[in-house]
């Protein structure tokens, strides 16, 4: 394809309209830069790709795909310069992004949106693809879950023969690409005290990708994440490189697991809470050490880590705090659900529900959560976003009672009730999607508790 645009005068005019967005606060220095960057030039992404001397690592996944590849960049940062696209910005030009704005890196670390992954991959031509699980997520956007799997499939066929290729192999879907593939590293759970043998009614994975036989699950750890083989044809889990076992849950504190590979066993002790944080932890570990870091070091790294923005954070506001859990498809919402109950479960909660292009117009999907578990403890739930009213429907036919949920549409009107109901010294949860998420940050942020992401992501 050949350029509209000299590359050197596509960087400039790029790199000069993401500062005039910062100065502006637009926050659109995340994306800006690349879609002009992509507008002028549509190889420029491949080339400044290709001047990475270490290349370019890319996480994709449903869930968990913004922490897992923040994890990476904790562990393999100290040593490396990375070019990150940290904000979670993570189509084509939220990569463009990054490569524009991170002189001198050495090595491409890029979280990639499932449906973007071909292009991307395309480009930059990863010396390493991690893949963490596919769960059904926006249906209007990206169509049933096959869909993407047969997407990755041509992906994975694509890649260099050179690149090393990461799967979750407890996800029949993600566990079964590329299994003739040498050198691929395979992680998964392995503690069977931490699953149960039923799986959720909402897991989305329970046919065998072979034979369309139901699976038979000896565990079901995080909705169809677990140890499945196929009754009829014997497709089963793959054997797993890189483990996590003797799994402890901490409450809403953190976990922590043996993690085990090929050469030895560490124990890592995670400042964040939850099952699905250790599969993020594994997918980072599993990537690190295929870009080179020690065991010792993907230890270190997973245990100084903090929250992704908008993923479990913590953030100060006055005398009280903010915590902040996205949610934004069934399975991830039943874990968060799952670890609110099990560790202190609040008394009050502001859900908020937008039906965005970013979240996916269709909001269906929120009959599927189990909230009931997280209901029965509350005393109040203030539902807002632009779907408020499905939401507190939702509520009332869990059996929660009608007074006891309250109606504000308004984001920052919801958090400023949320924060007059929650006690000095108290904490205030709230379960945001995606696109609520970042405007409830926006407004955190402009009452100065937090710096606005973009500039977390500088």
């Amino acid at each position: 394809m050949r350029p509209r645009f000299p590359l050197t005068a596509g960087i400039v005019a790029a790199r000069t309209a993401g500062r005039l967005s910062r100065l502006v606060g637009a926050g659109g220095g995340t994306t800006l830069p690349g879609k002009l960057l992509n507008a002028l030039d549509p190889t420029a992404v491949g080339k400044l790709s290709a001047r990475l001397p270490a290349g370019s690592a890319v996480v994709s996944a449903t869930n968990g795909k913004t922490t897992t590849a923040a994890m990476v960049a904790e562990i393999v940062g100290p040593r490396m310069r990375l070019a990150h696209n940290r904000a979670g910005a993570n189509l084509l030009s939220g990569v463009a992004s990054s490569l524009l704005t991170a002189d001198g890196a050495e090595l491409g670390l890029f979280e990639v949106d499932e449906a973007a992954l071909p292009e991307v991959a395309r480009r930059v031509r990863p010396r390493a693809l991690c893949l963490g699980n596919l769960f059904r997520d926006q249906l209007d956007r990206y169509g049933e879950l096959e869909l993407v799997a047969e997407r990755w499939r041509g992906v994975v066929r694509d890649l260099p023969v050179e690149a090393t290729l990461i799967v979750n192999g407890d996800d029949p879907q993600v566990g079964d690409l590329g299994a003739d593939r040498p050198g691929r590293m395979v992680f998964g759970v392995d503690d069977a005290r931490q699953g149960s043998s039923a799986l959720q009614h909402a897991a989305d994975s329970k046919w065998c990708v072979r034979c369309g036989t139901p699976y038979d699950y000896e565990v079901a750890y995080v909705g169809h994440l677990g140890d499945y083989g196929c009754p009829r044809c014997g497709h089963s889990r793959p054997a797993l490189d890189l483990a996590a076992r003797t799994v402890e849950l901490d409450g809403l504190d953190g976990v922590s697991f043996d993690l085990v590979d090929f050469e030895a066993s560490v124990r890592v002790k995670l400042p964040l809470p939850g099952l699905y944080n250790v599969y993020n932890a594994l997918a980072a570990a599993a990537l690190s050490r295929a870009l080179g870091s020690t065991l010792e070091e993907v230890r270190a790294g997973l245990e100084r880590f903090t929250a992704a923005f908008g993923r479990f954070e913590r953030i100060a506001v006055g005398d009280r705090t903010l915590l902040m859990l996205l949610i934004k498809n069934p399975a991830g919402a039943n874990e968060v659900v799952r670890t609110l109950v099990a560790g202190d479960p609040p008394s009050l909660a502001v859900i908020a529900l937008n039906d965005a292009i970013a979240d996916g117009r269709d909001v269906s999907w929120i009959w599927d959560v189990d909230f009931e578990p997280l209901l029965e403890r509350l005393d109040r739930v203030v539902a807002t976003g632009d779907r408020a009213a499905e939401l507190a429907l939702r509520c009332k036919y869990a059996g929660f009672a009608e007074e006891r949920i309250e109606m504000r549409p308004a984001l920052e009107e919801a958090l400023d009730r949320g924060l007059e109901l929650t006690p000095a010294g108290g904490r205030l949860v709230v379960l945001p999607t995606y696109t609520s998420m970042l405007e409830l940050r926006r407004i955190v942020a402009r009452r100065g508790f937090v710096k606005p992401y973009w500039e977390q992501a500088a």
